[in-house]
């Protein structure tokens, strides 16, 4: 069934392009000045360099081999157009994980900088509160000896003599 199909389809094609030779001047009606005249075909119209046609071929052959070659050789320029595009999606990869890799290296530093930033204030705190546990400790004494002198000098009453 997709046989029939394909060969139906071929011959819808074999019978149009049939009729558009049909329809095209020939040589012999052509202006003479255009017999001398090389037709000059777009290059993307252009048939490939790695297909020739063989003698005998029809001409209906040969315009629907050339048909076929040209959709296959457009098809293959997108092919390479998109190995291109990843080319260049790879070198974008490529550059951002350079970015990644310097970022993560500074970030690497921000954080050894933190830590070093940590361990000042930690030992800051410390320092501070060996500091004020000595106040504490010397006003303690302190307070302990004023205590002691006003004791010695508070006048001896008869009841505690």
């Amino acid at each position: 069934m997709v046989d029939s199909t394909i060969d139906q389809a071929l011959s819808d094609l074999d019978r149009e392009i049939a009729a558009a030779v049909r329809k095209a001047p020939s040589l012999a009606e052509a202006h003479p000045d255009d017999v001398n005249r090389p037709s000059v075909i777009a290059p993307d119209l252009a048939m490939p360099e790695y297909v020739e046609h063989h003698d005998g071929a029809t001409e209906i052959g040969k315009l629907s081999a050339e048909a076929v070659v040209r959709e296959f050789e457009a098809a293959a320029k997108e092919i390479e157009m998109m190995g291109a595009e990843l080319v260049e999606r790879v070198q974008q990869c490529e550059a951002m994980t350079r970015d990644a890799f310097a970022v993560t290296e500074e970030l690497k530093q921000t954080a050894a900088h933190y830590r070093e930033e940590a361990k000042r204030i930690f030992l800051q705190i410390e320092n501070c509160s060996l500091v004020m546990a000595e106040v504490r400790t010397t006003c303690n004494e302190l307070r302990d000896k004023i205590g002691m002198s006003a004791d010695r000098l508070k006048p001896k009453t008869s009841e505690t003599a």
